[in-house]
């Protein structure tokens, strides 16, 4: 586990409304292809949930985090409130669900770090939208961010509540599906990689027409694109050193941006930064395991020309 940043960092509030599961990962030389069984090297367990991990990537950076969501009455779920209560972030609006399991994904990684990832929700489908509403206003954030690992009903109420607040609302659109307009008159930020753009969509322009305040085109090793209705800015990818595990760099990138933006940086320097706490995530294994903390990004900062 990462080492929890100091008090003395503390940015903006957060409000995190998503999935928390535990992840169990296999290693394997390469990903299987349909039908196939691939031996692998090694397994472990981690904590994961694009929620929860989006979480603890804006904990880490200073933000005060709140997260929102739900989880079952077992082990498991005991387990993925004390991971993210260790890394500072208040689970008091954790819903526990009687009868319900908690979340779990199935991963693999393979030796240049790519992955593929299949996802048991369980709970994290129990989150009821009139308590998100009210946790989300009792939470009085500066930005909301929300997944779409949870039910959609549950990401619009927080959208609205944010919106009632003065809040802004990232929102990554993952797993990638068709977003009604009620979300969208919220104006989120909208965060999706290239492939969920075309189903989400299906353009960025599109997207900005239906209401969105902007929308980012996360690439990995490429970079990003900022586009907002002034125009399009682009990102270059950071030179990470050899990838360990790209699983969760995605997260890094969307918790990195709600810290930042909840501590007042314009978009587009946010999105740099963001873009390095990503590439830095890659370096070390887990979803969380090279998510960096506000001291680990300043410095590489420093050494890197990208911002």
């Amino acid at each position: 586990m990462a080492p929890q940043t100091p008090a003395a960092l503390s940015m903006g509030r957060v409000a995190v409304v998503g999935s928390a599961n535990i992840d169990h990962v296999v290693r394997v030389p390469h990903l299987p292809r349909p039908g196939e069984t691939v031996l692998g090297s090694g397994y472990t367990q981690h904590m994961g949930g694009k929620g929860a991990n989006q979480a603890v990537a804006a904990s880490r950076l200073g933000a005060d985090v709140f997260f929102i969501g739900a989880v079952g009455t077992d082990a498991a779920g005991a387990l993925a409130v004390e991971s993210l209560e260790a890394e500072g972030v208040d689970c008091a609006a954790v819903a526990r669900i009687p009868d319900a399991a908690s979340g779990v994904a199935l991963i693999t990684v393979d030796d240049q770090g790519e992955n593929q990832i299949g996802v048991a929700p369980g709970a994290n489908l129990l989150l009821d939208p009139v308590q998100v509403a009210e946790r989300v206003a009792a939470a009085e954030p500066s930005v909301v961010l929300a997944v779409l690992e949870v039910p959609m009903a549950a990401v619009v109420s927080a959208a609205l509540a944010a919106t009632a607040c003065g809040a802004r609302v990232v929102l990554n659109a993952a797993p990638a599906q068709a977003l009604p307009d009620a979300l969208l008159q919220s104006r989120p930020l909208i965060v999706v990689n290239a492939d969920e753009l075309l189903e989400v969509g299906p353009s960025t322009g599109g997207l900005l027409e239906r209401g969105a305040e902007a929308v980012i085109v996360t690439r990995g090793r490429e970079g990003a694109i900022v586009v907002t209705g002034e125009g399009e800015h682009s990102i270059a990818g950071e030179q990470a050193r050899a990838v360990v595990d790209a699983t969760g760099a995605g997260d890094s990138f969307c918790g990195a941006l709600a810290a930042l933006l909840a501590d007042g940086p314009e978009l587009e320097l946010a999105a740099r930064m963001a873009n390095a706490a990503a590439a830095l995530s890659v370096r070390r294994a887990g979803a969380r395991g090279g998510m960096p903390t506000r001291p680990e990004l300043d410095a590489y900062l420093r050494r890197s020309p990208s911002v």
